[in-house]
């Protein structure tokens, strides 16, 4: 039988290859992009996994096993206190203090994707939780391994170091945990369980797209838009 992450990425390839084609992510790539970009990036970004953080406290507090638990605490620990200082670390090489990351607002993608997740964490199930957070990571992992295989990519001065860390065998790690984690929630499950499993899966994967393609516009809100 097949496993139920083999079935969400076959079915989730058109809209997948979409936002690996993005033109953020391929610019990226081959280094043309305009740091002004990945700077407004790197800001929005930053305030996302303030909140993607909390998904993980809330993935410890839904477990039944302390293993899981303690998985959950780990990677609320690693992204709070590793990805996050890389953040901030990364962002002093565009000229942003860590006032103006602590003072800076969400934009309205970053404010509908994150609170999309938090309601799904808070009033879903396990299984509907790890759907929400998984496109992301595994995007992540699939993108880095893809930009590093580029010539030159992993090693550029700007866009090297996140290509390396999305690339990185503990990175992968972590995205694999997770989908084997929902692999083995879904086991057994009705299939009205596995659809609505699907439709989170699909709709984070979409914000995903509406994240680049928020950060190539450096687009804070569709009524500011000169």
């Amino acid at each position: 039988m097949m496993k139920f992450s083999k079935r969400l990425y076959e079915k989730i390839q058109p809209i997948w290859r979409k936002n690996h084609s993005h033109p953020f992510v391929q610019e990226m790539g081959d280094g043309s992009l305009d740091p002004r970009k990945f700077r407004f990036y790197m800001i929005q970004d930053y305030l996302y996994l303030i909140q993607y953080s909390k998904l993980f406290a809330l993935g410890a507090v839904k477990a039944d096993d302390v293993e899981t638990m303690g998985k959950f605490s780990a990677l609320l620990h690693s992204t709070i206190n590793e990805e996050m200082s890389l953040h901030r670390q990364y962002a002093k090489r565009f000229d942003i203090s860590e006032e103006e990351l602590e003072k800076a607002k969400p934009s309205s993608t970053t404010l509908a994707y994150t609170h999309y997740m938090l309601h799904v964490g808070q009033n879903g199930t396990l299984a509907e939780l790890v759907s929400a957070i998984l496109p992301c990571m595994w995007s992540y992992w699939e993108i880095g391994k893809e930009l590093s295989r580029l010539p030159g990519a992993s090693d550029h001065e700007l866009y090297g170091e996140w290509i390396q860390m999305y690339s990185s065998e503990e990175f992968g790690e972590l995205a694999q945990w997770c989908i084997h984690l929902l692999d083995d929630l879904a086991a057994g499950k009705q299939e009205s369980e596995l659809a609505r499993l699907e439709e989170i899966f699909l709709n984070t994967t979409r914000f995903e797209y509406m994240f680049w393609e928020m950060a190539y516009n450096e687009e804070m809100w569709p009524t500011e838009r000169e």
